[in-house]
């Protein structure tokens, strides 16, 4: 009887042991989930910060795209805008060249009662070409003797050394400028005081 007490309290001081033994594992295991936990919540923290990163640098290359596409639609269309705006300009540059020295043909002098009627039409239909450029945005460049000199409309195309007048000063007007809209596509032709 007394071994099998001794085996019962052996048997009770193996289970206290054991149940001693899972409290320290469950303790243990108590422990070190929090420690896994931390270190998975560390690592997912990391993994987040780096695909917010990612994120902004993906969000600032779009708005960056976005800018620069709108920036070239702009541009396209004022591009668009210019040529359509200059589209006649070669054109209307010949035809000033050429109307001009009809100009200077249809003002000369002459005797003749037969060429002068022939000038007079033609004075008339230099002026009808005239007044069409005009309407469609020619204009003639505002040229006077006494003017002050201005290379971006004026060609100097002699000078001249006259006392009393100011240096850098026109002195004569040899031929009309003209620009078409807001471009110079003939400049006045002028002599001009050194």
């Amino acid at each position: 009887m007394e071994e099998n007490k001794n085996v019962t309290e052996e048997i009770n001081e193996n289970e206290k042991a054991e149940e001693s033994n899972a409290e320290v594992v469950e303790e243990a295991k108590e422990e070190i989930k929090p420690e896994v936990k931390k270190d998975k919540k560390n690592k997912l923290k990391e993994k987040l910060e780096v695909q917010e990163a990612i994120n902004k640098e993906l969000k600032d290359k779009l708005l960056r795209n976005a800018a620069e596409l709108e920036n070239f639609k702009r541009r396209m269309n004022e591009e668009r805008i210019k040529e359509r705006k200059y589209a006649s300009c070669d054109l209307v540059t010949d035809l000033v060249s050429i109307l001009t020295n009809l100009d200077k043909c249809v003002n000369m002098e002459t005797e003749d009662a037969m060429l002068k009627n022939f000038l007079i039409g033609f004075k008339m239909i230099n002026n009808q070409l005239f007044d069409r450029l005009y309407q469609d945005g020619l204009e003639e460049i505002k040229v006077e003797k006494g003017m002050v000199f201005d290379p971006n409309i004026h060609h100097a195309i002699e000078t001249t050394e006259i006392e009393g007048i100011e240096a850098n000063t026109i002195t004569e007007v040899v031929q009309k400028g003209y620009k078409y809209k807001d471009r110079i596509i003939k400049p006045a032709m002028v002599k001009v005081n050194k």
